[in-house]
């Protein structure tokens, strides 16, 4: 589609020369002779994606048809044409917002850069609006999928927290989309039109780790080739998500607690004290009073980041959550892979549920992708779900049965328990020896031992 400018002129001739040019470059071009005409013209058309107007003008000038255009559209791009002896009211249009200007007689090679160039910077500017919308819906908290009674209390505090500063400490085991709730916080702050940057705590050593927070200036360590900012900086105005803040070294928790007492820090190899604005959501799947207990977690930091706390539950603890995000995934994966998975069989479900998913949602969502991508049918069944799924699920009653199900008077031996255990679940394996053992949790040269101990049918 060609774009649209719309040109501003009372010198008529002036008008004729700059349309004709612009229509041979391949703009579709409306003109004007005055800023009221400009209006008409303005309100009429549905897409004009540049102005180029006059400074000067009898009635209304290039400025006061600025200001007007600029409240039915903000990101309009608007060229100002003036004359030498007007630039300085040319130069204070732009820190009002004018894009550019171009002083008469206009240089046309300029006035095709100038104006590809403003083109090019407002629908960069619009991208960037829609992705941040996007950004903000898909990490709204309407995304985070749950009804469970636990995760309703949790959506009730994500409302009450959101729009404030205060900082908030996420805890959470491995996978139960603690980073996700995270932007969810951002996504709903009065930040949310700023970045939120993330960091992994335990992914890089101490020296790296700093760097990347707090920046570097050239020089400070081979290889700090030119200035880089760092995280913090990046953030500045928006919000840091420091995942994993269990594993931070007791030397960068120093670091940190500085810059959240007083917020400021050093680049490394800078002396020159930087500020940022920045609120600061901290995520761990430790418990942080014992690791201070231990020693290895500061409590001065502890108080600092957990001003407001949130846990997240685990899967296994959130009752029928997992076939809504089971149906979810389908969807999901569906649409990514271009298949047409209809739902899931009752039987896979019951299989589905009888697993503990140490993973949580992520292990949930890579075994509901995998199922996609491999099931035969339209309905995922039994048999697409991963070996050690089908594995756990078989052998889930066993806890209901024999020896383990019903303890005598007089007590039993442990050597008892376990030779039936290990020979209940060699049956429902089929005799498998490595389902067998990975349902047990052991390697396969232990459960040969254990079957020689046993006397157990081999």
């Amino acid at each position: 589609m060609k774009e649209t400018i719309l040109v501003v002129d009372d010198k008529i001739n002036t008008l004729k020369v700059m349309c004709a040019i612009l229509e041979d470059e391949g703009y579709v071009v409306f003109k004007a002779k005055n800023g009221n005409e400009a209006l008409e013209i303005f309100q009429k058309e549905e897409s004009i994606d540049a102005v180029l107007a006059d400074l000067k003008m009898p009635g209304m000038d290039g400025i006061e048809l600025y200001y007007r255009l600029r409240s039915m559209n903000a990101q309009l791009p608007f060229l100002i044409m003036t004359a030498h002896g007007t630039i300085a009211s040319a130069v204070e249009a732009m820190k009002k917002g004018v894009s550019n200007y171009l002083i008469k007689p206009l240089n046309y090679d300029e006035l095709s850069i100038v104006l590809k160039r403003a083109i090019r910077e407002k629908k960069i500017t619009t991208e960037l609006t829609e992705y941040r919308r996007e950004a903000r819906e898909k990490y709204a908290a309407k995304n985070i999928i749950g009804a469970h009674g636990s995760m309703e209390r949790l959506f009730e505090m994500l409302e009450t927290v959101a729009p404030t500063d205060a900082p908030v400490l996420i805890y959470g085991e491995t996978g139960t989309g603690k980073e996700l709730l995270a932007r969810a916080i951002h996504s709903s702050s009065t930040r949310h039109d700023r970045p939120m940057v993330c960091i992994n705590s335990a992914a890089l050593p101490d020296n790296l780790l700093e760097a990347e927070l707090f920046g570097y200036k050239k020089g400070a360590f081979t290889g700090a080739i030119t200035n880089k900012k760092g995280r913090l900086e990046i953030a500045d105005g928006g919000t840091l998500f420091l995942d994993e803040i269990g594993l931070m070294s007791m030397l960068m928790q120093t670091k940190l607690l500085r810059f959240l007492q007083e917020g400021t820090f050093d680049p490394v190899g800078g002396v020159k004290t930087r500020h940022v604005d920045v609120r600061v959501i901290a995520a761990t799947n430790k418990d942080l009073n014992e690791e201070i207990k231990a020693q290895r977690f500061l409590s001065d930091l502890l108080y600092r980041i957990e001003v407001v706390t949130m846990t997240l539950p685990p899967l296994r603890d959130r009752g029928d959550d997992l076939l809504l995000l089971i149906n979810h995934f389908i969807e999901k994966y569906n649409s990514e892979y271009n298949k047409a998975i209809k739902g899931i069989s009752a039987e896979a479900v019951d299989a589905l549920s009888a697993y503990t998913w140490p993973g949580n949602i992520r292990e949930l969502e890579n075994c509901v992708a995998r199922c996609v991508i491999l099931a035969k049918g339209e309905m995922i069944q039994t048999v697409d779900l991963p070996d050690k799924i089908e594995v756990w699920a078989r052998a889930a009653p066993l806890t209901d049965r024999g020896v383990i199900g019903s303890i005598p008077e007089k007590g039993v031996s442990l050597k008892t328990v376990e030779g039936e255990l290990i020979e209940k679940i060699l049956a429902k394996c089929n005799g498998n020896k490595s389902k067998t053992a990975a349902m047990l949790g052991v390697s396969r040269k232990t459960l040969y031992e254990k079957i020689e101990l046993h006397n157990l049918k081999k």
